[in-house]
């Protein structure tokens, strides 16, 4: 009602009430000097329309605002608090005021959820969506109280919504994807642009929405899993003792120095992204598990070789020794040894910790590329050494099966110049620490595996360098030439 109308009912409404005293007053002087029984005749001329002191005339009628809802109404949005919140699936609701994630994280409710099951105005099916999307099909994230704006064209919005996810090294994540302790805490922002709902009729007809921001800070339910994959640390670090400017150190998100691999997938379509994606026979690592705990973990076995599994007594940590083809003592010293048994990979390894009742708690896998079958301590020329690997059935590696290192540029060397290593490649004449990067790049200084029974040395590959041969260091990965009929040591990979 406009204001104007509504001065004028309040003036007839005050001319009204004067009157209505001004006959009371009268009525109660004359009560005194006319029988009652003439009472009724009197009051005859005073009287007039009741409704016009009705009170609504005075006030307009209050209703309530449109609200946006992605839950039928169990939650109103009609501020930025609101419509910046989310709700865990235990009905808990989170706004940037009660927000405290960034020192206390956010614990989803149940084991498995994602972060699909937070609930946000943002549809699951998307990262950023206009408000006038959300209040058309297939959504209709929005309602009033009172019925308004029911009618066609009858609700209008602006402005836009966006969420923006990531894990704790930065790595985007989707809604719907395994959430992994090791990449924990999640990171989900939250932000809009000045934004409104409104409905054509009805008072109050708009919520209103400022910009904001905020960050909220997420992590799955506590079971346990595993950390790292932890090979052989020495030579992971930058500036280790003795080799002082070498950064052996992969990428944050995929290798820790003093940790060893961040596991990269827990979905059994990308283990082939875990550590290991070589192999040798005795060659070990351990799996760190986030909480202690007692599980049986049966050995597995495919294409002739084994994961043998041995966990520590409380449970926080499980050896992995792998075993598989080798070449015997008497094959080692022969110059034409008998084939041995040659694998078909790659091949999917699941290792599994079962609880007391058979349930599978833990779950770490990893896909076998290639396996590497060592000489041990005898040497010899390049030529006698690729027939060796020939006559085990296996060849002799290049020198991207051992290493990314690089050898160009300002790493070149008049012993090495234009080495094509493995990729993703190192930052120098070294390797660095990377997950199907090579041999050494993944397992480390070799000579720390006791009962691998391969050699500290260099190991011959098959890429000619100008008249000499490629060698390469088992030690840091470094590459450069020598004459093809020096002696040096002999590693055999399959396939």
């Amino acid at each position: 009602m406009h204001y104007r109308d509504r001065m004028q009912q309040l003036y007839v409404l005050n001319l009204l009430n004067h009157y209505c005293r001004q006959v009371f007053s009268f009525t109660s002087l004359i009560l005194v000097k006319f029988p009652i029984t003439l009472l009724p005749l009197l009051l005859l001329p005073f009287s007039f329309d009741s409704q016009a002191l009705s009170a609504t005339t005075t006030n307009t009628i209050q209703g309530s605002a449109p609200y946006l809802t992605f839950n039928n109404g169990k939650t109103k949005v009609i501020n930025t608090e609101d419509l910046l919140a989310i709700t865990l699936s235990d009905g808990t609701t989170i706004t940037p005021i009660t927000n405290t994630s960034a020192t206390n994280p956010i614990v989803l409710p149940r084991v498995g959820e994602t972060l699909a099951d937070v609930g946000m105005l943002v549809p699951s099916t998307t990262d950023t969506i206009e408000l006038k999307a959300l209040i058309d099909a297939p959504y209709y994230y929005w309602g009033d109280d009172d019925g308004d704006g029911q009618e066609v064209n009858g609700v209008t919005a602006m402005g836009s919504l966006t969420v923006n996810i990531t894990d704790k090294n930065n790595r985007v994540v989707g809604r719907a994807d395994t959430l992994d302790i090791a990449r924990a805490p999640y990171k989900v922002v939250l932000s809009n642009t000045n934004s409104s709902l409104s409905t054509q009729y009805g008072v109050p007809n708009r919520s209103t929405f400022n910009a904001g921001t905020v960050t909220y800070y997420i992590i799955p339910k506590s079971s346990p899993a595993v950390l790292y994959a932890k090979p052989n640390l020495r030579l992971g670090g930058n500036n280790e003792p003795g080799f002082n400017g070498w950064k052996f150190a992969g990428p944050a998100n995929i290798w820790q120095p003093n940790r060893g691999f961040l596991p990269q997938s827990i979905i059994p379509t990308s283990y082939n992204l875990n550590f290991p994606t070589t192999g040798a026979n005795g060659l070990y690592f351990d799996l760190d598990i986030s909480e202690g705990t007692q599980l049986t973990w049966p050995s597995i076995t495919h294409e002739g070789i084994t994961a043998i599994m041995t966990p520590n007594a409380n449970g926080t940590r499980v050896r992995v020794l792998l075993t598989g083809p080798v070449a015997t003592n008497d094959q080692i010293k022969e110059a034409n040894p008998a084939r041995i048994y040659t694998p078909a990979l790659p091949k999917t390894f699941e290792l599994v910790g079962y609880d007391s009742s058979g349930a599978a708690v833990i779950k770490y896998g990893f896909v076998l590329q290639k396996w590497f079958v060592s000489r041990g301590e005898r040497s010899a020329t390049n030529i006698e050494t690729e027939n060796w690997c020939t006559s085990l059935g296996y060849r002799l590696p290049q020198a991207k099966d051992f290493t990314n290192a690089v050898c160009s540029g300002a790493n070149e060397t008049m012993f090495c110049r234009s080495l094509v290593g493995a990729t993703p490649a190192s930052s120098g004449h070294h390797y660095q620490r990377q997950i199907g990067a090579g041999f050494f790049s993944e397992w480390g200084d070799i000579i720390h595996y006791k009962g691998a029974g391969i050699a500290n040395a260099w190991f011959w590959t098959s890429d000619p360098y100008g008249g000499w041969r490629f060698r390469i260091d088992s030690t840091a990965g470094s590459a450069d030439g020598d004459y093809p009929y020096n002696h040096n040591n002999g590693l055999c990979i399959y396939p």
